[in-house]
């Protein structure tokens, strides 16, 4: 299957906007993302600095933004939560 096909067939598949976590769930489902994203994007590096290659590069610049999307996500979900106990509390 060439990338193009396999970009296709991707793009075929409808976004449920749903997070697949490996681990327990804990009360911040942001925080478990990027915990999630950021061990991907690890496991990616590693493997990209013991096999340098245009494949695994790729492989770990996708996780890497993906932690980096959750990382922001995470920001905005801590920033929400601040403005909400400020606003509460005066």
């Amino acid at each position: 299957m060439s990338t193009h096909e396999l970009k296709d067939l991707l793009d075929q598949v409808p976004d449920t906007r749903e997070l697949i976590l490996r681990r327990a769930p804990t009360p911040s489902a942001a925080h478990d993302a990027w915990s999630e994203a950021r061990d991907e994007a690890l496991e990616a590096y590693r493997a990209w600095r013991h096999t340098p290659a245009a494949d695994t590069y790729a492989a770990y610049r996708a996780a890497q933004d993906r932690a980096d999307a959750a990382q922001d996500t995470l920001a905005l979900e801590a920033g929400a939560q601040s403005q909400t106990s400020r606003t509460s509390v005066s």
